[in-house]
């Protein structure tokens, strides 16, 4: 069996913190009468926390002092943060921690690739931080998907090339930047969506362990 690196993003991947972005971000816009939906939401999938805000302010044509965005900037990583203070097990999302278990059962790399700063206590508090051979986050890179960096650096950190990499992303931003890194592409969400995805599952219930060792080989 061939050496691998599987690489993880987070947010609508592993876990849903989805959710709590949102309404962390949509006090924020209804503070500013902005309309923040769930749609919207949409386009911050994968993007960086001073892009998203960006996005959201240009929603509302707002032109805002650097001082006023560091400011909503910090507001919304304290309220994001204490939204995900009392994250549990339960929150992992369905099927990943048997992919997880297989992976490291057949001596495979394991890494995160994030867009996300709260990675790391994230995935100690849902309790499968030790699956991780590398984790790669917004602290560690300069620029946000669908630019590589973050995946390519998380290859590098356990030792593999972009060809023998596989990306498991819910993100266009996301599946983009595995495909311009050379990697192989598993799209966790939509096909309608993310139809540049080398492969496709609606959520890691539908991915058998045949389908991983077919990866692997």
């Amino acid at each position: 069996m061939k050496l691998k690196a599987f690489i993880f993003d987070l947010d609508g991947v592993i876990v849903d913190t989805a959710r709590y972005h949102y309404n962390a971000w949509k006090k924020i816009a209804n503070r500013l009468d902005i309309d923040f939906t769930h749609d919207h939401n949409e386009l911050l999938k994968g993007v960086s926390r001073e892009r998203s805000l960006e996005i959201i302010l240009g929603l509302g044509k707002i032109d805002a002092t650097q001082a006023d965005k560091y400011l909503w900037l910090a507001e919304k990583n304290e309220d994001y943060l204490n939204s995900i203070a009392n994250m549990q097990a339960d929150e992992i999302l369905p099927g990943v921690v048997p992919v997880l278990d297989w992976l490291t059962a057949n001596n495979q790399l394991v890494a995160l690739g994030s867009a996300s700063k709260n990675a790391r206590p994230i995935l100690e508090k849902v309790g499968i931080l030790h699956y991780f051979d590398a984790i790669v986050d917004g602290n560690d890179v300069v620029n946000a998907k669908p630019d590589p960096e973050v995946f390519i650096i998380a290859a590098q950190l356990v030792g593999k090339n972009p060809e023998d990499s596989i990306v498991f992303e819910d993100s266009v931003a996301g599946i983009q930047a595995a495909n311009i890194a050379g990697m192989i592409s598993v799209g966790i969400g939509s096909k309608a969506i993310l139809h540049e995805a080398k492969h496709n599952f609606n959520d890691f219930t539908e991915i058998s362990t045949d389908f991983l060792a077919t990866l692997v080989n």
